[in-house]
């Protein structure tokens, strides 16, 4: 009798990445991901221990009696008084408060990019850490916002301001009157802290040196559409200000490089090759006139009148090159992707319209 043969096992098929079924990655996304904040508070700090815990208690209140989500963004500027310490303390409790530390103090315009550059909102606010500046102002500046979809950005207006009056409130209106008049965008407040944008708006900005004093010239050159809205303000209770009145000259210095900027950055020929015909053009005319005389017999080797015709014509010249050196700058930072030379206006029923 032949021996019983053992049934061969039925072999399965080997399992491939076709047959294993694979999650919807968009639907692991959404459940894994947390939702953005609606606001973005970005608050820059030096040395203001003494208000900072008090400054994240009212904005904390302020934003949430509101219903929007938000995060803060507590920018400290390189403190020595420990305020970077205690912003890690309160963020243990609070998961919307987000301390930012730069290594050193950098100054305000570039805490304030460090803060524009992290935040993840819709709308974006700013905000002075002293505490003059009242919180409970902001939400009723995003509901105007809301209301009114034309505006892109709302700046603070100190109507009752609680400063010394010669040595801050002053050089204030000086400078107010100066930068609208100059600029064409009249505003009665630059130098107020809080204001609120559209978070399109701050995508468009960069902040150097102190023009964080011209963020509505700023915004307003990237596009936004610009009210004023009166808010509260207080008089200092805590800490030290950082400003005195020596920040008026920066500020005229600082406004000749915003309108530079403004008007003739696409065409920095027309500044310095205007500037330089203007000069080019008397001395070209004295040296043919002194010229024509040379020819009649007279002697022109020692007068003054020789040496100020070629020093226009050299100085004339050089800033004609110096603008076509800019013109070739210009286009170099610009096809070379180092920023765009226009924005479209956001449109609801185009959503793929490029920023």
């Amino acid at each position: 009798m032949a021996p019983a043969v053992a049934p061969v096992p039925r072999m399965q098929p080997p399992i491939t990445m076709s047959t294993v079924p694979l999650p919807d990655p968009t639907l692991l996304h959404s459940a894994t991901a947390p939702q953005p904040p609606q606001v973005s508070i970005v608050v820059p700090m030096f040395n203001e221990a003494e208000s900072v815990s008090d400054l994240v208690a009212r904005v904390g209140e302020a934003m949430q009696a509101s219903g929007r989500s938000f995060e803060l963004i507590a920018v400290d500027d390189g403190s020595r008084d420990g305020t970077p310490a205690l912003l890690r303390q309160l963020a243990h409790t609070r998961p919307w408060l987000r301390p930012v530390c730069l290594a050193r103090n950098y100054g305000q315009s570039c805490a304030l990019q460090a803060g524009f550059d992290r935040v993840q909102g819709s709308y974006v606010v700013t905000l002075d850490a002293d505490l003059q500046n009242d919180p409970l102002d902001i939400p009723a500046l995003l509901d105007r916002l809301d209301a009114e979809p034309e505006l892109d950005s709302l700046s603070g207006w100190r109507q009752n301001r609680q400063d010394k009056a010669l040595s801050r409130k002053l050089p204030s209106m000086l400078a107010n009157r100066l930068i609208s008049r100059t600029t064409g965008l009249q505003l009665h407040d630059y130098g107020c802290a809080l204001k609120a944008y559209r978070r399109p708006i701050v995508d468009r900005i960069r902040l150097y040196g102190e023009l964080h004093r011209f963020l509505p010239l700023l915004a307003h050159d990237a596009g936004a559409r610009i009210a004023e809205v009166p808010v509260r303000h207080h008089a200092r209770a805590k800490g030290k200000s950082k400003y005195g009145i020596d920040r008026t000259f920066r500020v005229v210095l600082d406004l000749v490089l915003v309108l530079f900027f403004l008007r003739y950055r696409q065409r920095p020929l027309h500044a310095f090759g205007g500037l330089g015909l203007w000069l080019a053009t008397p001395g070209t005319l004295i040296l043919a006139w002194l010229f024509a005389q040379k020819l009649a017999g007279e002697a022109i080797g020692g007068r003054p009148l020789l040496l100020a015709g070629v020093m226009l014509v050299l100085v004339g010249m050089q800033l004609v090159v110096a603008g076509l050196i800019g013109e070739v700058m210009m286009r170099i930072y610009y096809e070379g992707g180092g920023g765009k030379q226009y924005h479209l206006r956001e449109d609801p029923e185009t959503p793929d319209a490029a920023r």
